[in-house]
Protein backbone atom coordinates (compact mmCIF):
# COMPACT_ATOMS: atom_id res chain seq x y z
CA UNK A 1 0.00 0.00 0.00
CA UNK A 2 1.43 3.44 -1.10
CA UNK A 3 1.65 6.05 1.98
CA UNK A 4 -0.97 8.98 1.81
CA UNK A 5 0.37 12.38 3.05
CA UNK A 6 3.59 10.03 3.78
CA UNK A 7 1.82 7.95 6.14
CA UNK A 8 -0.54 4.59 5.39
CA UNK A 9 -3.85 5.57 7.31
CA UNK A 10 -7.91 5.45 7.33
CA UNK A 11 -9.82 8.39 7.95
CA UNK A 12 -13.30 7.72 8.91
CA UNK A 13 -15.55 11.07 9.17
CA UNK A 14 -18.10 11.91 12.17
CA UNK A 15 -20.51 14.00 13.09
CA UNK A 16 -18.75 15.71 15.79
CA UNK A 17 -15.91 19.00 15.56
CA UNK A 18 -13.48 17.08 17.08
CA UNK A 19 -11.19 14.51 15.69
CA UNK A 20 -9.49 11.47 17.59
CA UNK A 21 -5.68 11.02 16.51
CA UNK A 22 -5.50 7.42 16.89
CA UNK A 23 -1.47 6.32 17.93
CA UNK A 24 -1.24 2.21 18.27
CA UNK A 25 1.47 0.49 19.99
CA UNK A 26 4.10 -1.62 18.95
CA UNK A 27 3.01 -4.02 16.30
CA UNK A 28 -0.39 -2.27 15.81
CA UNK A 29 -1.58 -0.53 12.66
CA UNK A 30 -4.06 1.84 11.46
CA UNK A 31 -6.83 -0.30 12.44
CA UNK A 32 -6.20 -1.25 15.94
CA UNK A 33 -8.00 1.78 17.98
CA UNK A 34 -10.77 2.47 15.49
CA UNK A 35 -13.21 -0.04 17.75
CA UNK A 36 -12.10 1.34 21.23
CA UNK A 37 -12.07 5.28 19.82
CA UNK A 38 -15.70 4.79 18.36
CA UNK A 39 -16.89 3.23 22.14
CA UNK A 40 -15.30 6.24 23.69
CA UNK A 41 -16.25 8.75 21.33
CA UNK A 42 -18.58 8.15 18.99
CA UNK A 43 -19.74 10.95 17.19
CA UNK A 44 -15.47 12.18 16.48
CA UNK A 45 -14.05 12.15 13.45
CA UNK A 46 -11.09 9.53 13.39
CA UNK A 47 -7.12 9.36 11.82
CA UNK A 48 -5.45 6.54 12.13
CA UNK A 49 -2.00 6.44 11.00
CA UNK A 50 0.81 3.33 10.90
CA UNK A 51 4.11 4.18 12.36
CA UNK A 52 6.73 3.85 10.22
CA UNK A 53 9.57 2.25 11.97
CA UNK A 54 9.90 -1.60 12.03
CA UNK A 55 11.20 -3.22 15.04
CA UNK A 56 11.52 -6.89 13.86
CA UNK A 57 9.00 -6.61 11.43
CA UNK A 58 6.34 -4.79 14.16
CA UNK A 59 5.04 -1.01 13.18
CA UNK A 60 5.98 1.36 15.39
CA UNK A 61 5.85 5.68 15.34
CA UNK A 62 10.00 5.66 16.74
CA UNK A 63 12.59 3.73 17.27
CA UNK A 64 13.80 2.28 20.84
CA UNK A 65 17.22 0.89 21.41
CA UNK A 66 16.57 -1.08 24.34
CA UNK A 67 13.83 -1.72 26.63
CA UNK A 68 12.67 1.68 28.08
CA UNK A 69 15.57 3.37 25.91
CA UNK A 70 14.50 5.94 22.65
CA UNK A 71 16.37 6.92 19.94
CA UNK A 72 15.90 10.55 20.61
CA UNK A 73 16.93 12.06 16.96
CA UNK A 74 14.49 9.85 15.50
CA UNK A 75 11.78 10.30 18.31
CA UNK A 76 11.93 14.12 17.09
CA UNK A 77 11.87 13.36 13.49
CA UNK A 78 8.98 11.28 13.63
CA UNK A 79 7.69 13.63 15.71
CA UNK A 80 7.98 16.25 13.16
CA UNK A 81 6.33 13.87 10.43
CA UNK A 82 3.67 13.48 12.45
CA UNK A 83 2.79 16.59 12.72
CA UNK A 84 3.17 17.66 9.44
CA UNK A 85 0.74 14.35 8.79
CA UNK A 86 -1.70 15.87 11.12
CA UNK A 87 -1.78 19.29 8.99
CA UNK A 88 -2.04 17.90 5.93
CA UNK A 89 -4.87 15.79 6.60
CA UNK A 90 -6.80 18.20 8.30
CA UNK A 91 -6.48 20.15 4.83
CA UNK A 92 -7.46 16.93 3.06
CA UNK A 93 -10.29 15.53 4.54
CA UNK A 94 -11.63 19.33 6.19
CA UNK A 95 -11.69 18.74 9.97
CA UNK A 96 -10.41 21.63 11.94
CA UNK A 97 -6.58 21.23 13.00
CA UNK A 98 -6.92 23.17 16.35
CA UNK A 99 -9.35 20.13 17.83
CA UNK A 100 -7.64 17.35 17.39
CA UNK A 101 -6.92 15.06 20.26
CA UNK A 102 -5.16 12.03 20.48
CA UNK A 103 -5.80 8.55 21.88
CA UNK A 104 -2.48 6.30 22.20
CA UNK A 105 -1.69 3.29 23.60
CA UNK A 106 2.14 2.44 24.46
CA UNK A 107 4.55 3.86 22.14
CA UNK A 108 1.66 5.59 20.38
CA UNK A 109 1.57 7.19 23.80
CA UNK A 110 4.27 7.81 23.96
CA UNK A 111 4.46 9.61 20.34
CA UNK A 112 1.41 11.61 21.27
CA UNK A 113 3.25 12.62 24.46
CA UNK A 114 6.24 13.95 21.96
CA UNK A 115 3.72 15.87 20.11
CA UNK A 116 2.36 17.71 23.19
CA UNK A 117 6.37 18.80 24.06
CA UNK A 118 7.45 19.33 20.65
CA UNK A 119 4.45 20.13 18.74
CA UNK A 120 2.13 21.17 20.88
CA UNK A 121 0.59 23.48 17.69
CA UNK A 122 -0.79 19.64 16.24
CA UNK A 123 -2.83 18.99 19.60
CA UNK A 124 -5.46 20.18 21.85
CA UNK A 125 -4.76 17.21 23.99
CA UNK A 126 -5.23 13.49 24.41
CA UNK A 127 -6.07 10.39 26.21
CA UNK A 128 -2.14 8.35 27.18
CA UNK A 129 -2.60 5.07 27.82
CA UNK A 130 0.83 3.94 29.24
CA UNK A 131 2.73 6.38 28.64
CA UNK A 132 6.46 7.76 29.59
CA UNK A 133 7.91 11.03 29.10
CA UNK A 134 9.85 10.13 25.85
CA UNK A 135 12.08 12.75 25.69
CA UNK A 136 13.05 16.20 27.99
CA UNK A 137 12.53 19.18 25.02
CA UNK A 138 15.39 21.89 25.02
CA UNK A 139 12.89 24.33 25.13
CA UNK A 140 9.22 24.30 27.24
CA UNK A 141 6.37 24.04 24.93
CA UNK A 142 3.41 26.19 25.91
CA UNK A 143 0.41 23.83 26.45
CA UNK A 144 -1.81 26.72 28.04
CA UNK A 145 -5.73 25.65 27.29
CA UNK A 146 -4.33 22.08 26.49
CA UNK A 147 -5.15 18.82 28.44
CA UNK A 148 -3.81 15.34 29.40
CA UNK A 149 -5.67 12.39 30.49
CA UNK A 150 -2.27 9.89 31.65
CA UNK A 151 -3.85 5.90 32.56
CA UNK A 152 -0.94 4.39 33.89
CA UNK A 153 0.00 0.60 35.41
CA UNK A 154 1.45 0.56 39.22
CA UNK A 155 2.73 -2.33 38.20
CA UNK A 156 3.75 -1.67 34.95
CA UNK A 157 7.25 -2.43 34.07
CA UNK A 158 7.36 -0.54 30.79
CA UNK A 159 6.32 2.28 31.67
CA UNK A 160 8.19 2.91 35.24
CA UNK A 161 6.17 5.18 38.05
CA UNK A 162 8.94 7.82 38.40
CA UNK A 163 8.87 8.56 34.14
CA UNK A 164 5.04 8.33 34.18
CA UNK A 165 5.28 11.06 36.89
CA UNK A 166 7.77 13.03 35.00
CA UNK A 167 5.29 13.04 32.01
CA UNK A 168 2.62 14.77 34.09
CA UNK A 169 5.26 16.98 35.72
CA UNK A 170 6.10 17.99 32.04
CA UNK A 171 3.17 18.87 30.94
CA UNK A 172 2.00 20.58 33.99
CA UNK A 173 4.58 22.86 34.42
CA UNK A 174 4.18 23.51 30.45
CA UNK A 175 0.74 24.55 31.56
CA UNK A 176 -1.90 21.61 30.70
CA UNK A 177 -4.44 20.44 32.49
CA UNK A 178 -3.31 16.94 33.35
CA UNK A 179 -5.40 14.10 35.05
CA UNK A 180 -3.28 10.99 36.14
CA UNK A 181 -5.33 8.05 36.76
CA UNK A 182 -3.06 5.11 38.41
CA UNK A 183 -4.35 1.11 38.27
CA UNK A 184 -3.09 -1.36 40.51
CA UNK A 185 -2.01 -3.33 36.88
CA UNK A 186 0.68 -3.52 34.83
CA UNK A 187 0.65 -2.66 30.82
CA UNK A 188 -2.62 -4.44 30.04
CA UNK A 189 -5.57 -1.84 30.29
CA UNK A 190 -8.71 -2.09 32.17
CA UNK A 191 -12.58 -1.44 31.29
CA UNK A 192 -12.49 0.86 34.79
CA UNK A 193 -10.22 2.93 33.33
CA UNK A 194 -10.95 2.86 29.82
CA UNK A 195 -14.88 3.99 31.45
CA UNK A 196 -12.86 7.30 32.88
CA UNK A 197 -10.73 7.88 29.87
CA UNK A 198 -14.04 8.14 27.96
CA UNK A 199 -15.70 10.48 30.44
CA UNK A 200 -12.80 12.51 30.32
CA UNK A 201 -12.87 13.08 25.91
CA UNK A 202 -17.11 13.58 26.38
CA UNK A 203 -16.54 16.57 29.04
CA UNK A 204 -13.93 18.20 25.74
CA UNK A 205 -15.55 17.00 22.41
CA UNK A 206 -18.25 17.55 20.82
CA UNK A 207 -20.17 14.45 21.16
Amino acid sequence: MTPELGFVHCYEPGSARATLLLLHGTGGNEHSLVELARQMAPAANLLSPRGKVLENGAPRFFRRLAMGVFDQADLMAQAANLARFVQEAAERYGFDAGRVYALGYSNGANMAAALMLLHPEALAGGVLLRPVLPLEPSRPPSLSGKAAFLAAGRRDPWAPVERVEALAGWLERAGAQVELRWQEAGHELHPEELEAAKGWLARRLDV
